[in-house]
């Protein structure tokens, strides 16, 4: 029976996680283990992951096993890699102690660099690259608010080890009743979620406004707009696809939101919290820049701002 681990129980993992294992209640085709920390892991224990969803009546769901931590996992098929940003490198680090070399990794986290990151500790597994969208978050510990449309995950096949067997994750998916897209090549779709979240973060964490706000001020605009540039010279140099009218095709995604929509990046800066996704979005363009020789200084002057801000704190 296949083992498989997710990390994390925020809104992402909370929301695949619980659906999964839902599933596997019934079906009973897999071993599932959640990992979760302090209250959250007490509170599950006791209760049960909740799922606040319109999709699913039934809120609560019970793992094979709950964990406090990564160095519990015993012989992981499928690690869902579902933490913040920057709990990314320590969670690797842990994870290469406990997985084999037929593990599976499926980091459901958004930005352009966590493929790579990973790769860089974890040199030699299959991990899947993907995206989510979902509107789900921590109402509290252990309870997991769901609204909205269903959460989507894109993924796609590993360029460095493309004939990973992942039929078997495929149907896990389909069966979970997860809304998904697989494709061989994911990255197109990284990017263009990248281009917007990273942009429009920044700018509404300087100037604490909106997604709206942005739209509609000349000022605000022209600064997501350049930041979307340096993104859009990026992905050509590494030979990502990304269509040349995506940064009028991500205002037209941006005005389909409510005008007041905040940003997580936004809400981080501007509620003084310690950590935020700062790294993964002005700290990847700049990173990414240096490396392919490309010039980003629209980011790095608004990375500088905001890190101003930070050390005000």
């Amino acid at each position: 029976m296949k083992h498989i681990v997710v990390v994390g129980l925020g809104g992402v993992g909370g929301y695949f996680g619980f659906k999964i294992n839902q599933f596997n209640e019934t079906a009973n085709q897999f071993t599932i283990s959640f990992i979760a920390r302090d209250q959250t892991y007490n509170i599950v224990k006791t209760n049960g992951l909740t799922l606040l969803s319109p999709e699913h009546p039934n809120s609560i769901t019970k793992p094979n096993h709950l964990l406090q931590s990564v160095s519990e996992i015993n012989d992981p098929d499928l690690v869902l890699i579902c933490v913040k940003e920057y709990d990314l490198e320590n969670v690797c680090k842990q994870l290469k102690q406990v997985i084999t070399d037929k593990t599976i990794l499926l980091p459901m986290m958004n930005g352009a660099d966590i493929y790579d990151r990973i790769r860089k500790i974890i040199p030699d597994n299959t991990i899947l690259p993907a995206c989510v969208y979902v509107a789900s978050h921590i109402r509290e510990k252990g309870i997991v608010e769901h609204k909205g449309k269903a959460g989507k995950l894109i993924f796609g096949k590993d360029p460095a080890n493309p004939f990973t067997d992942i039929d078997w994750i495929i149907g896990l998916m389909k069966n979970s009743q997860i809304d998904f897209d697989f494709k061989d090549n994911s990255f197109t779709d990284i990017w263009t979620k990248f281009i917007f979240v990273s942009s429009f973060g920044l700018v509404t964490a300087k100037y604490n406004s909106s997604i709206g706000t942005v739209c509609a001020d000349e000022i605000q605009k022209l600064e997501a707009t350049e930041i979307m540039k340096e993104v859009k010279l990026i992905a050509d140099k590494k030979g990502i696809n990304l269509p040349d009218d995506i940064i009028e095709k991500t205002f037209e995604k941006a005005m389909t939101f409510p005008p007041a929509t905040p940003t997580s990046l936004q809400l981080d800066i501007n509620v003084k919290k310690g950590n935020s996704e700062l790294e993964l979005f002005a700290g990847a363009i700049i990173n990414y820049g240096k490396d392919l020789n490309i010039k980003t200084p629209f980011t790095e002057k608004i990375y500088s701002e905001l890190m101003e801000i930070v050390e005000n704190y």
